[in-house]
């Protein structure tokens, strides 16, 4: 039987994340009112000490007034977006930084060089994947959806990757074994619906041990993955259904509109990370607000501090030899223009 012995809300998250004590976060682009608000609080409640990357003729009048106190540590001068991504990266490369935030840049420019081969945060055989963490208002857990803004259309061996990073991750929120639903249209196996397929093919890895840490079954469709009601009248016998703390989406464009619907229409409150890299990285949309990137920045200090990101966000050498991912040609990874995709 899964435990839940974790906060069921983001501000509970936020509470960990503070006893833990501050981490360093480097600021690509932190030339915008909201992100600089967001480390203003973020220092005052203990979460963070920023290491603020952008045009300083940008980032001092801002702070200014947002109140923020500036220290000349921590406040590196740069040029545009991509220089200042490559700056904030490289502070995480030289030990002087734990995690690296999107200021207000353009999320294609920051994917770029967070993927650079040299001189980003790429690990060996990891697959890069988005975790969005919802706390859906009458809803009784956290609820993850994956991969909805980085892999476009991934294929077997990359959903079972992106399924081991959103596990690795809700361990580091203290959820000893999520549910993981592999989502579909339909909760029987149909040879003309391939998500069935691999919804089918992902529950036997992990049964088999290929996919570590969780329970894991589909396909299912949405309603009986989080509705015990539905999961009783539909007559589905399942550890997972009704009660699923992780969705696997079939593709991008299916999960980001199901974040987005949960969010806008549902009243979800949000926190984004890319996970698979050698450091958290919190990914968040340019019109995100405050309470969405404080609630980021605490899920990446609770990684940080589970030691997930540095063991590759998981299995190491128990890495089955079938979940190894291919490089991701760019394509793969983010579609250009990907900002929209988060707002």
């Amino acid at each position: 039987m899964a435990k839940h012995d974790t906060a069921r809300t983001l501000a509970a998250l936020v509470d960990g994340a503070r006893a833990h004590g501050p981490v360093r976060v480097a600021v690509a682009d932190a030339a915008q009112e909201v992100v600089l608000a967001t480390m203003r609080r973020a220092m005052e409640e203990g979460l963070a000490e920023p290491h603020l990357v952008g045009p300083r003729a940008e980032i001092e009048p801002l702070s200014a007034a947002t109140g923020l106190k500036l220290d000349e540590t921590c406040l590196h001068d740069s040029g545009g977006d991509a220089d200042a991504a490559r700056l904030a990266v490289g502070l995480v490369r030289d030990g002087k930084a734990d995690v690296v935030m999107k200021g207000n840049l353009h999320t294609d420019v920051f994917m770029r060089v967070l993927l650079d081969a040299e001189t980003g945060l790429r690990v060996p055989d990891k697959r890069v994947s988005h975790l969005f963490l919802l706390e859906v208002p009458g809803h009784d857990r956290l609820l993850g959806i994956t991969d909805a803004a980085i892999n476009i259309a991934p294929d077997l061996a990359a959903k079972a990757q992106i399924c081991q990073n959103a596990i690795d991750a809700f361990h580091a929120i203290g959820v000893a074994e999520p549910r993981l639903a592999v989502l579909s249209a339909v909760e029987t196996v149909t040879a003309s619906i391939g998500s069935t397929l691999d919804a089918a093919s992902l529950t036997l890895m992990a049964r088999r041990g290929q996919i570590i840490g969780a329970l894991v079954d589909g396909p299912l469709a949405f309603d009986n993955a989080v509705s015990p009601r539905a999961m009783a009248e539909k007559g589905i016998t399942s550890e997972v259904a009704g009660r699923a703390d992780i969705l696997l989406v079939p593709d991008l464009v299916s999960g980001n509109m199901l974040a987005k619907a949960l969010e806008y229409l549902g009243g979800a409150k949000a926190a984004a990370l890319a996970l698979g890299l050698a450091a958290p990285v919190v990914l968040t949309s340019r019109a995100d607000t405050e309470e969405t990137r404080i609630a980021s920045l605490a899920l990446a200090s609770l990684l940080l501090r589970s030691g997930g990101a540095s063991r590759a966000t998981g299995m190491g050498e128990e890495l089955h030899r079938t979940l190894r991912a291919a490089p991701m040609p760019e394509a793969d990874c983010h579609p250009l223009p990907l900002q929209d995709l988060a707002k």
